[in-house]
């Protein structure tokens, strides 16, 4: 089955070579077409964010730059390039309706907890407001040591951080090949990825490490796909050159599909149960112990003790009443925050606090239970 008839979230990835030109103009033919596919795909009720490249190569035309750029061109490039692209993501969509929203992203974005969270609700809100979210990194502020390098790995990470069902990579090759296809008439195309083996990325470091254009190349879409599936979402290489390449995808066309290695939600849980270092604590009563055990948030309410000194988005460990950690969550506030509004009603909340930020101290979406043996 063809992993994008059921997905309900896409994260779309345009890269340079597809969206610019040769005249260093926007292709805007192509992005007519391709923001008619996705304004199509999203009548149904499913959701798309778009991931593009291209800010840097349509501002240095923009500048009167050639040549090899050194890192303040690139980021000058950029600061110029990003407008333009937005308005040819925005002309593109405007027929349809649809309202584009600019996202400029920093590995620290994806990588810190707190900026993570702030990240996710942006996001998570422009979608509830039927927006597409258009993503690039922020090459204006990046440097050679801070950056993502390419729009793969961003692509995999935001695809990771709104729990994404699908993830395509447009490229100029129609997926993942035995041997370098250019080179090699016999190379057998590979549909179908169950697992990302040592064997599998030597086809990508070897003879497909040309595949691409642009600062990534198949290593690094091999990379993305780690990442992406191992968040239990599938990925699709596939060629982007035609205008229809994404209505294409969806019946079919030729490309790669990387299998999630997992459910999405359980990858999640578990990134939450073991992968992140617990700051602090809250103990709560068996009524609220009852009410995880019954996959509920946690409300403030159900809280009797709290100790430790985290922050918004760090992860605690919550404890019943004996003291016996049942659960690990993300806290929605801090440790000081969380002591004055315990054993409060969450409708306290703001006359307590000042503020209302959201009904639940850990909401069940970021609560993982632990398994007792």
């Amino acid at each position: 089955m063809n992993p994008l008839s059921t997905a309900r979230r896409v994260v779309l990835k345009v890269g340079s070579s597809l969206l610019v030109g040769s005249d260093g103009h926007a292709a805007r033919d192509w992005l007519t077409a391709l923001a008619a596919d996705v304004a199509a795909f999203r009548e149904s009720g499913r959701e798309v964010v778009i991931v593009s490249s291209g800010a840097v190569a349509l501002g240095r035309r923009s500048l009167g730059m050639s040549g090899k750029l050194r890192l303040e061109e690139k980021q000058a490039a950029a600061a110029a390039g990003q407008a333009r692209l937005m308005r040819a993501w925005e002309e593109a969509f405007a027929p349809h309706g649809v309202v584009v929203a600019q996202a400029l992203l920093t590995p620290e974005d994806t990588e810190r907890r707190r900026r993570w969270l702030n990240a996710r609700a942006t996001l998570e809100t422009l979608l509830e407001h039927k927006a597409v979210p258009v993503i690039n990194e922020n090459d204006t502020v990046a440097t050679q040591e801070i950056r993502y390098g390419d729009n793969d790995r961003l692509a995999a990470r935001v695809a990771q951080m709104i729990s994404a069902d699908a993830l395509i990579l447009l490229s100029d090759v129609d997926g993942l090949y035995d041997a370098d296809p250019r080179r090699n008439p016999e190379a057998h195309h590979i549909p179908e990825v169950a697992k990302i083996t040592a064997e599998i990325e030597a086809m990508a470091g070897g003879s497909n490490a040309t595949a691409a254009v642009g600062t990534g190349g198949m290593v690094t879409k091999i990379e993305a796909a780690r990442i992406a599936t191992g968040a239990g979402c599938a990925v699709a290489v596939t060629d982007g050159a035609t205008p229809d390449c994404f209505a294409r995808l969806q019946s079919g066309a030729r490309a790669t599909w990387f299998l999630a290695s997992t459910d999405r939600r359980a990858a999640y849980k578990a990134w939450i149960a073991g992968g992140l270092h617990a700051e602090g604590a809250v103990v709560i009563d068996d009524g609220a112990a009852r009410a995880i055990g019954a996959g509920k948030s946690l409300l403030p309410a159900g809280v009797i003790d709290v100790s430790g000194a985290f922050d918004k988005g760090d992860a605690i460990r919550v404890l019943d009443a004996q003291r016996r950690e049942i659960a690990r969550g993300l806290a929605r506030y801090d440790a000081s925050d969380a002591r004055r509004i315990m054993g409060k009603k969450s409708s306290e909340i703001e006359a307590v606090l000042g503020y209302d930020d959201g009904a639940v101290l850990i909401h069940a979406d970021d609560l993982a239970q632990r398994v007792r043996a």
